[in-house]
């Protein structure tokens, strides 16, 4: 939780040692503790550019992330910093501070593109700092975003080439923002006033011309805008005039900065942490710390094995790791609901059942609440078994629970009678009629005993079953009674026995339906919240294609260089693609689901065999649950 957060200070998140990047176990073991979702701000650019500086602000710290105030780099790897945010407090923000790139003193040219491409990756708010102006010259040193194609897969396997798949990566990228330190010029375009991002818009305008170096030039233009459909700008005067000052400028008072500058970092400050958006993966799939965590090991695992690191795979492991967690939480959740709220023994087994049913739904709810892409649904399957086998397991514990407290109960309240069948008492005339007083006497008073539970019946004809021969020679010695009176009372006998009998066989085939009736509540529950989370994840798989959609509609509005109309002449296709994917998707709506929860149904019926059976024994529910969620029931029969 946000609250639990305690890091007075950056750690680094990923080291940076000749070139190899490696992850640090103590930054992975504080993500690990934050289960709210994270708004993840990353910060990149040219080394000695105010970077650090400005993560500090978004910190509301002075100091945090080092500043450097020599030519050289300070800041290696990608450092983190995570606070519970200042303004929305179910969220966490993990702040990424990178070092720069360009460093002369780096031994591998490529490291700056992963550490660029792992702060598009790990970022859902993605600020490129640089100096001066947004010129040709920045726009060069920005070169790092058309590698991004060879560096990120969206998908693995994609449908034909690099481009295609990279034409995914709107749908995942973080926002872009441009931050322009040490900003010199007025904000005017042919002698009008423009806002800051008009000004980025305008430096990211094609230059015409079918020079190999104007195209070049045009490249980070062009990828800008296809892959940040999302962009701001802000530029930031010189935070002092002063060069020693300068120098150590995380030591000036705010007061003594340039009021400009003052409020330019307020404004940065306040838009980032109202509106950069918490991380999220494809088909909306929330990053909390302990997952954000687990996406840096996969990316670095794959970076340092040579492998093009892909979204589709990270998400796949990811999944794997937090559906097991996810079980195992709901199961946890299940087993201490359960023995919170179970007195034992309970008075019937259905009053078990419905706590039962309840912890059941609850614990249903928190699998669904952390899970995602459960393939097959294998980790609600495993959830269902372990349910299963748990509710048998209190069902157990609450028998024993009762058959021992029953069985204390008659001790005591037969203590008197076994006493007089000791010395003799009922072995005399008329000794049968004061046995049988004597016994009816411990029946009525055990029926007084509260809370007895599901084994009272059973452990009373027990205890009469033991006494039938004890009985049967007190009649016999009953001198006070003829031939025919004791055949007929040994006849009264063995009827009120055999009716205890079916009694007791009555109770146990109640039980046995109610048993049979919890599976299918099970069955029942598990379909419908499965059911509501399918809509969900439809829902924001639609909103993702739509969101692809219309960038890709902006994108082919704008105008096109000559170098580049090979690579966007895929976008109509790519447009008439989508198209076709939302019709299908929506038309294949009821089909598609009736497939996965066909599937599903007899996945869980497998573990819930009871569900099947009360078909068969006419009940009705299940059966207009089927047709609801439209799955054959000459599936479930069998």
């Amino acid at each position: 939780m946000a609250s639990a957060i305690h890091m007075p200070g950056p750690v680094c998140l990923i080291e940076n040692t000749k070139g190899y990047l490696v992850v640090n176990p103590e930054a992975l073991e504080n993500l690990s503790a934050i289960t709210q979702p994270v708004v993840v701000v990353a910060i990149v650019g040219p080394y000695r550019t105010g970077k650090s500086y400005l993560m500090n602000r978004l910190a509301g710290k002075n100091k945090g992330f080092p500043l450097g105030c020599t030519v050289k780099s300070k800041t290696k790897g990608i450092w983190m910093w995570c606070l519970p945010h200042p303004s929305k407090p179910n969220l966490t923000l993990v702040l990424l501070d990178t070092e720069g790139l360009g460093d002369i003193e780096k031994s591998d040219p490529k490291n700056d593109s992963w550490i660029f491409a792992l702060a598009v990756l790990l970022s859902s708010c993605f600020v490129y700092n640089s100096m001066s102006t947004i010129n040709h010259q920045a726009l060069e040193q920005l070169h790092y975003v058309t590698q991004l194609t060879q560096l990120i897969r969206a998908k693995s396997c994609p449908r034909t080439d690099e481009v295609e798949d990279s034409s995914e990566f709107v749908s995942f990228f973080p926002d872009f923002i441009w931050a322009v330190r040490d900003f010199t010029l007025e904000l005017k375009l042919n002698g009008h006033p423009i806002t800051e991002d008009e000004y980025l818009e305008n430096a990211l305008k094609l230059i015409p011309g079918k020079n190999p170096q104007i195209q070049n030039s045009n490249k980070p233009r062009e990828w800008i805008r296809h892959f940040f459909p999302k962009r701001k700008c802000f530029v930031f005067d010189q935070p002092t005039n002063d060069k020693k000052l300068l120098l150590h400028v995380e030591e000036v008072p705010e007061d003594q900065l340039d009021s400009d500058f003052q409020v330019q970092s307020e404004n940065f400050c306040s838009y980032i942490l109202t509106h950069a958006k918490t991380k999220t993966l494809r088909e909306g799939i929330l990053v909390t710390g302990n997952r954000l965590g687990m996406l840096v090991e996969t990316y670095l695992d794959a970076i340092n094995s040579g492998v093009v690191p892909c979204l589709e795979n990270a998400v796949t492991t990811l999944a794997q790791r937090e559906n097991s967690a996810a079980m195992q939480r709901a199961a946890d959740h299940y087993s201490q609901q359960m023995t919170q709220q179970v007195r034992f023994p309970t008075d019937t087994l259905q009053e078990l059942l419905d706590v039962h049913a309840a912890c059941e739904r609850e614990a249903i709810a928190v699998f669904m609440e952390h899970s995602f892409k459960d393939k097959n649904q294998e980790f609600q399957k495993q959830l269902v078994d372990s349910t299963e086998k748990k509710k048998e397991d209190f069902v157990l514990q609450n028998e024993e629970a009762s058959a021992k407290y029953c069985q204390a109960e008659l001790k005591r309240l037969s203590e008197h009678l076994m006493e007089s069948i000791s010395r003799g008492t009922f072995f005399v005339p008329g000794g049968h009629n004061l046995y049988l007083e004597a016994k009816k006497k411990i029946e009525q008073n055990y029926t007084l005993v509260p809370r007895k539970g599901v084994k009272a019946n059973e452990v009373l004809q027990s205890f009469l079953q033991s006494q039938v021969v004890i009985e049967e020679s007190i009649l016999q010695s009953d001198k006070a009674l003829t031939a025919g009176e004791k055949a007929i009372a040994a006849k009264q006998a063995k009827k009120q026995a055999a009716e205890k009998e079916q009694e007791l066989l009555r109770q146990k085939q109640k039980e046995q339906l109610q048993m049979m009736e919890a599976q299918e509540r099970s069955f029942q529950e598990n379909m419908a919240q499965l059911k509501k989370k399918m809509e969900r994840e439809r829902e924001d798989y639609m909103r993702e294609l739509r969101k692809m959609l219309s960038h890709k509609l902006k994108v082919r509005e704008e105008p096109l260089t000559e170098g580049f109309k090979d690579i966007f002449e895929l976008l109509n296709e790519e447009i008439n693609r989508l198209k076709e994917e939302i019709e299908t998707a929506e038309n294949e709506e009821p089909s598609v689901f009736s497939q996965i929860l066909d599937v599903a149904g007899n996945i869980f019926i497998a573990v819930l065999p009871g569900a099947a059976k009360l078909v068969d024994l006419g009940m009705e529910i299940l059966s207009s649950l089927c047709n609801r969620l439209r799955i054959p029931a000459k599936k479930i029969i069998k």
